[in-house]
């Protein structure tokens, strides 16, 4: 099965499909006002996950998680405690759409269950026999919590709804952040058909003016939602905490392990980084040669 893209593709289908049934069933079942049966619901699929990676020796399994949870428990939340008005059904639309474009990327990459990421294995390495509970609690419980975090401004915001013109300069954020992550991937993914070795450096289209513009529409995404529940809101201003984790780790975890991997093997990678800001497009000074 590992050894087969379709048959790996399948398998997560099916995975995922019963991880839902193990999320639902714990919602359904545990005490307590929505959003604590949401939690409770997102941690025990995610240790489901954990449990169905240990013997199939990839913590990969987990990839999908962090794009497909959010379309489940939003329009979940929704059901249940939701108010369905212009406002509250623009923002599920905006996750929506980063959501289902994220998880196409996804699959688009997905190359089967012999293959796992390589930050996983880097991290296997590091850890020995202590893995699998840096697994649990690194690689998936820590980015659910994150997701979840990132998610409360939309629970919140679902309760009540309202448009003003803030509201729809969040919700402009959020498409745009999506996009440009959709527009960044899909330049990526050509330069690397074409590019002659994977020593290469993408420098054209979004990527000539930011290192790491899928990122920064990823960052963009959850302060759009934040900026959708403070603009009629604004006394929930605490709940930014999730935006804000959110791009502690980027800058601080995910940015810096994918730098260090890249210097080892990018041709002029050093000079790339002196000319092409991380994450903002502001043009840096070029050193003359």
């Amino acid at each position: 099965m590992k050894q087969s893209r379709k048959l790996s593709f399948l398998f997560t289908v099916i995975v995922y499909v019963l991880a839902l049934a193990v999320g639902l069933f714990v919602y359904t079942r545990v005490r307590g006002g929505v959003l604590f049966r949401v939690f409770a619901a997102d941690v025990a699929a995610t240790v489901f996950l954990f449990l169905v990676s240990l013997p199939l020796e990839n913590a990969s399994v987990y990839d999908p998680y962090w794009s497909v949870a959010p379309v489940i428990i939003l329009p979940l939340a929704m059901r249940d405690f939701g108010v369905w008005n212009a406002g509250t059904i623009a923002l599920l639309c905006c996750v929506a759409y980063w959501g289902i474009r994220l998880s196409a990327n996804w699959a688009y990459t997905f190359r089967g269950y012999d293959h796992q990421d390589w930050r996983y294995t880097m991290l296997r390495e590091k850890s020995g026999a202590l893995f699998p509970l840096v697994s649990l609690f690194g690689i998936m419980l820590f980015p659910t919590l994150v997701v979840f975090l990132c998610l409360l401004p939309a629970l919140h915001y679902i309760q009540f709804g309202g448009v003003n013109l803030f509201t729809l300069l969040g919700f402009a954020l959020c498409v745009s952040a999506a996009t440009l992550q959709l527009i960044a991937d899909v330049q990526l993914h050509r330069f690397q058909q074409k590019a002659v070795n994977r020593g290469q450096i993408i420098r054209s289209g979004v990527w000539r003016h930011a290192r790491h513009p899928n990122y920064l529409g990823e960052i963009l995404m959850w302060w759009g939602v934040f900026a959708v529940l403070v603009s009629v809101r604004p006394g929930l201003w605490l709940l930014g905490l999730g935006a804000l984790t959110n791009t502690l780790m980027f800058l601080f975890i995910s940015i810096p392990m994918a730098e260090t991997r890249m210097a080892g093997y990018k041709e002029g990678f050093d000079r790339y980084v002196k000319e092409t800001n991380r994450l903002l497009p502001i043009a840096l000074k070029h050193e003359k040669v």
